[in-house]
């Protein structure tokens, strides 16, 4: 997959077929969208070609906006990579470019850019200054410049019945099962394993303490999950625990903590990962995070996790 950072880098002169939009998460809504661009430029001289936006609009022109979003952009093109797309454009969202007309956007990026010759978009696209033109406006200008449009209706997508915004509520109550439905993929959390207080392995759970750079990425709720890795080539399992380590800490009050902690247990497995980037997949949700009365009552609770952790994982 060809990635080209800003339209306006393209170099190009081959004709594309597009669609564009934000992609939060690739879920299956998604996919259904690029199965379809990727099916009508086979055996065509058409390259697929998928634009996409960051930083994410709402995080630009909403000075207040508190979204969370589902995929770094990291993320995000590694799922795309998978998919069988020719090319990916990720275009810098600012407030210059959103001040574009419709008419602007088509003819000096889509047309005389890009080349595209055939659009495949949802029938609620909106676009331009003030996300002022509709599916119907986008129909006109392709008899004017010469590209199809080819218009996924509404039966179509309210049949999949998905939206980045289900998701996120879903991770935000904790419903992995829902949210991995939706995705068609386990919800994945991406960063550096940085040193910790060294608590997991004074409790003999060593863990490895993921930092995630991104603000924006959202966590899910705090709990105790199943997880796996790919770690040199190996997939390993494990159990995360997001939160504030309230019983270590002596508080449940998290006012004053920015973000929780991440810590993953990996079973089986000693090597040191200090500094490695690695992603972990949570599979399912065991419980909410909790203080206990003492060290030995939590020490008891944790062996009780990884033993359900392992009858989940086994079934």
């Amino acid at each position: 997959m060809n990635i080209v950072q800003n339209i306006l880098k393209y170099d190009k002169q081959e004709d594309t077929a597009i669609t564009i939009g934000t992609f939060d998460g690739v879920h299956v809504g998604h996919r259904m969208i690029l199965d379809r661009l990727i099916s009508q430029t086979q055996n065509t001289e058409l390259k697929s070609t998928l634009i996409t936006f960051f930083p994410h609009p709402r995080i630009v022109l909403q000075k207040d906006s508190d979204i969370k979003l589902l995929t770094t952009i990291d993320e995000k093109t590694k799922i795309l990579k998978n998919l069988g797309l020719d090319q990916l454009i990720v275009h810098p969202f600012t407030k210059e470019f959103s001040r574009l007309s419709a008419t602007e956007f088509v003819r000096d990026l889509l047309v005389n850019k890009l080349k595209a010759k055939k659009i495949v978009i949802g029938y609620d696209h909106r676009f331009g200054r003030n996300r002022n033109a509709n599916i119907n406006d986008l129909i006109s200008f392709g008899s004017t410049f010469g590209f199809e449009v080819d218009e996924i209706p509404a039966q179509e997508i309210d049949e999949i019945s998905v939206s980045s915004t289900k998701i996120r509520r879903a991770l935000e109550d904790g419903d992995i099962e829902t949210a991995n439905a939706y995705l068609g993929y386990s919800y994945m959390l991406t960063g550096t394993v940085i040193k910790g207080k060294g608590l997991g392995r004074q409790l003999n759970f060593p863990t490895a303490n993921i930092f995630i750079e991104e603000s924006y990425k959202l966590i899910p709720r705090n709990g105790v999950y199943v997880v796996n890795s790919e770690i040199n080539g190996t997939t390993i399992s494990g159990m995360m625990n997001i939160g504030y380590n309230p019983t270590v800490n002596g508080t449940e009050n998290t006012s004053g903590r920015p973000r929780a902690s991440i810590e993953v247990h990996f079973f089986d497995f000693e090597q040191n990962l200090y500094d490695q980037t690695i992603q972990v997949n949570i599979l399912h949700r065991i419980r909410d995070e909790q203080k206990f009365d003492s060290i030995e009552s939590l020490k008891i609770q944790i062996e009780k996790d990884r033993v359900t952790s392992r009858l989940f994982l086994s079934s």
